[in-house]
């Protein structure tokens, strides 16, 4: 077989070993979800895998989730191509897990029994609150999802040689089709053992490809940084020649907007965290609050060293492959560590970490396709239309359909999304996460006095205002790297809105709580649920029933 890497193709590898690496890795998992849908039998056990994984095992599990396509291409080619700017997603997701750890973990695992609306709605209003949050845990999941399927298309587009739009369609419509086979098949413990398998082996993937591109500069991290350098002054495109990769500056401090804008990035990336309902929902899959606990301390590790590995990876590929090339490739910026790959080890080893990052895209879409799936079944379904009168079959019936609306809707989304740098639009779901979620459930858990009227303020004004301010952004329209760059309906100067869209929910929920004050909360259910957070008294009871 010839190794194709052509003078001007863009195409990497040998697209038949390409596929078939991939289609064993499809294999292999599939094996995993359908040995475990074989003890998936209760509702508990689709959503929350029976809540028996271990705090290791969780924190294996939570990194696979987290640890996404943003993590492994967007990251690495925002570096590559940005430099220090880039390197900025990647401490941002990473410290937002203190803020996940010190104020959310525990107290959710103790007041929740399935998705992030149960602890919402513990002492306020049942129907209109889990409306409210099944309608933003879908939005979020649907964020997500897109820049999942934009990152599945890119890389199979490299890997495949595929130039063409409707190629790249197809591509992110099989993954599609097999995220919903993933989760219909094998539920949250199926979901949960693929995300374990896909954190080893794509932690061991990055740290491989670490030792390699510091053994190729001796162990000379400074030569690594200047010769990254060099490759991007010597650039033909002259955006990228005029570049200094190695400080701030490329990308987030040309202007004072631009400056702006990269603070309420920031903001959204640490804050968004703790408000993602697929993250928040995988501390319901361990039996206490204390594994709950140790599983995010292990996800912490894990993920931190995987970040790290990242700030070698994205200067290796600046040295090695360079910016042009990269830019040249189908998926742009998000081509940079499967090129990398190449270049380290060849053909063999390009396909097997493409077949990695392959897998961290199945997995995660997995993850965010149940999350969402389990909210509108519990949540809209079982406690709104049936008012808690549906049965956990029928429960897990109308999940199993939404998980098939939810994978159409992504395959759509996603189609539109190719292109795009998958850190950023991951940055938009946190900015989403962080305005309709966070304030709500941090506001539920240490205010006593918060009342129904201010959670529904806080949820629909932050999701509202966080949608308007994205359609309305660049990211949308209105700029060569926009979704529709041929139109020009932006009227917000900020490609991230967390910054007004964050705090504005903050002050929503202090407001509707002060014009609600006069409808007061059962106080038996605010101090039961201030003494189950805090000391988790009763939750075996509730998890029981």
């Amino acid at each position: 077989m010839t190794t194709i890497l052509a003078q001007g193709s863009s195409g990497v590898g040998n697209p038949a070993l390409n596929i078939a690496i991939f289609v064993a890795f499809v294999v292999i998992t599939m094996g995993i979800v359908i040995r475990a849908s074989r003890t998936t039998k209760k509702a508990s056990d689709f959503y929350t895998g029976g809540g028996q994984f271990t705090g290791p095992q969780n924190g294996f599990a939570i990194a696979g989730d987290y640890l996404s396509a943003a993590s492994f291409l967007g990251i690495a080619g925002a570096i590559a191509v940005y430099g220090y700017d880039g390197f900025l997603y990647s401490i941002g997701f990473l410290v937002a897990w203190l803020v996940a750890l010190l104020l959310v973990a525990e107290m959710l695992r103790n007041t929740g029994r399935f998705t992030m609306a149960d602890v919402l709605s513990f002492r306020l209003k049942q129907r209109p609150v889990r409306m409210a949050a099944a309608l933003s845990t879908l939005v979020v999941s649907l964020f997500y999802l897109l820049a999942q399927m934009a990152g599945a298309g890119g890389l199979v587009a490299l890997l495949l040689d595929i130039h063409d739009k409707a190629g790249q369609a197809i591509v992110v419509a099989v993954v599609g089709v097999l995220m919903i086979v993933y989760v219909l098949v094998g539920g949250m413990k199926g979901t949960t053992y693929v995300q374990m398998v896909k954190a080893v082996l794509l932690i061991a993937g990055a740290g491989v490809m670490f030792v390699l591109v510091l053994f190729a500069v001796r162990g000379n991290f400074s030569q690594l940084l200047s010769d990254a350098q060099n490759m991007v002054t010597n650039s033909t495109n002259e955006a990228v020649a005029g570049r200094d990769v190695l400080a701030p500056g490329a990308k987030y401090g040309l202007t004072s907007m631009s400056q702006l804008d990269f603070i309420s990035l920031g903001i959204a990336l640490v804050l968004g965290t703790a408000g993602l309902p697929h993250v928040l929902m995988r501390f319901y899959t361990v039996p206490t609050a204390k594994e709950a606990r140790r599983s995010v301390t292990w996800a912490i590790g894990l993920i931190g060293a995987f970040y790290l590995f990242t700030l070698v990876l994205g200067y290796g590929a600046a040295r090695m492959v360079g910016p042009d090339k990269i830019l040249a490739a189908p998926g742009k910026e998000n081509a940079a560590a499967p090129l990398l790959a190449f270049e380290l080890g060849g053909t063999l080893f390009l396909s097997i970490i493409s077949a990695v990052a392959f897998a961290t895209i199945l997995a995660v879409v997995a993850g965010l396709a149940i999350t969402a799936s389990a909210s509108f079944a519990h949540d809209i379904y079982a406690s709104v239309v049936k008012r808690g009168n549906a049965t956990e079959e029928q429960q897990v019936k109308v999940s199993r359909i939404t998980v098939v609306v939810i994978g159409v809707a992504a395959i759509v989304l996603g189609i539109l999304a190719m292109g795009q740098n998958i850190a950023f639009l991951v940055a938009l779901a946190f900015a989403v996460a962080a305005s309709a979620n966070l304030p709500t459930l941090l506001y539920s858990l240490f205010w006593k006095n918060f009342n129904t009227t201010g959670a529904l303020w806080s949820i629909y004004g932050g999701l509202i205002s966080c949608l308007v301010l994205i359609v309305f952004s660049p990211a949308v329209s209105g700029a060569t790297s926009s979704m529709f760059p041929d139109s020009d309906f932006s009227w917000f100067p900020l490609s991230n809105p967390g910054i007004v869209s964050i705090p504005l929910a903050f002050l929503l929920g202090i407001a509707g709580t002060y014009v609600g004050r006069r409808k007061l909360e059962d106080p038996a259910k605010q101090a039961e649920m201030e003494v189950r957070s805090l000391t988790g008294v009763g939750v075996e009871k509730a998890v029981a029933h």
